[in-house]
């Protein structure tokens, strides 16, 4: 295991000590960017209403993703029952008695919360933001830094007319270019897909496939650390984000902190004293 990761349980790591002092140098980076647009930061809550998700269409796309905020019955006697009944199996697991509904689930994406946060709202200029959150999704498999269950991402979100969200993505692109560049790291921008469930019957995964909008940036040609996205409308129509009364576009690029750990480590070793120095003020 790396240097200043500790497994807690599967797909749960914590990170300490010269990685942690490197994600934040990172951070910086990518958040003087975001000061650049003018973009102010945003901290949006970890957990995401269920009736906010479903208008993306979340559930039949992604259900493998998903984690889902489950909470106790409120019933005073359920909770008695519990309190003194429950048992943690030899596995780990724990069965749930009685449960509500459940209306929220933990974030899958940092952006989504921007749409939430301006529904309803019109522009006159393009709306651009940063956030960083802590997001969550579920996987066949774990590995440390690269997949996990709970993981960070930082995205810089644009709110526009298609040319102005298309202007947004170039720049970003180009920033990290010569960010990469100055770094040495090996990396590629490739075209690629979200993980849809049952892909080939779902018309959004064959929309991607025929029109792309999404760019990963690839590191050593097996791990995406970053990636650019053209939303088109599709969140403008869901939250009714507008202009002069025209649905507007959406964009965001977001960095998987992380996998860029990941990528620095598996460049210039677990050896702080062997990583490139770089400051904000650099780049």
């Amino acid at each position: 295991m790396i240097t200043g990761v500790s497994e807690h349980a599967p797909g749960l790591w914590a990170i300490h000590g010269s990685l942690l002092e490197l994600d934040h140098q990172l951070d910086a980076i990518f958040l003087s960017w975001a000061r650049e647009l003018n973009a102010p930061e945003y901290r949006f809550p970890q957990f995401l209403a269920v009736q906010h998700l479903d208008r993306l269409q979340y559930f039949s796309s992604f259900p493998h993703l998903v984690t889902f905020a489950v909470s106790l019955d409120r019933d005073e006697e359920e909770l008695k029952r519990f309190a003194k009944e429950h048992e943690v199996s030899a596995d780990g697991s724990l069965e749930l008695p009685m449960a509500p509904r459940v209306t929220h689930v933990v974030t899958p994406a940092a952006c989504y919360h921007a749409y939430v946060e301006f529904e309803g709202q019109e522009f006159n200029e393009p709306k651009i933001i940063t956030t960083r959150g802590t997001c969550c999704r579920r996987e066949d498999y774990y590995v440390g830094l690269e997949r996990q269950w709970i993981f960070s991402m930082r995205e810089i979100v644009c709110i526009g007319t298609s040319e102005e969200v298309q202007t947004f993505l170039a720049e970003a692109q180009e920033k990290v270019d010569r960010f990469v560049r100055e770094l040495g790291l090996n990396v590629t921008w490739e075209g690629a897909t979200d993980p849809f469930f049952n892909p080939k019957n779902n018309p959004k995964y064959i929309f991607q496939k025929l029109d792309p909008v999404k760019q990963e940036l690839v590191f050593d040609g097996r791990l995406a650390i970053a990636s650019t996205n053209d939303h088109r409308s599709y969140f403008g129509d869901a939250f009714q984000l507008t202009r002069d009364g025209q649905t507007l576009s959406s964009g965001c690029i977001a960095f998987g902190m992380e996998r860029w750990l990941s990528a620095f480590v598996h460049s210039f070793g677990e050896d702080p004293e062997s990583w490139p120095a770089f400051k904000v003020s650099d780049v």
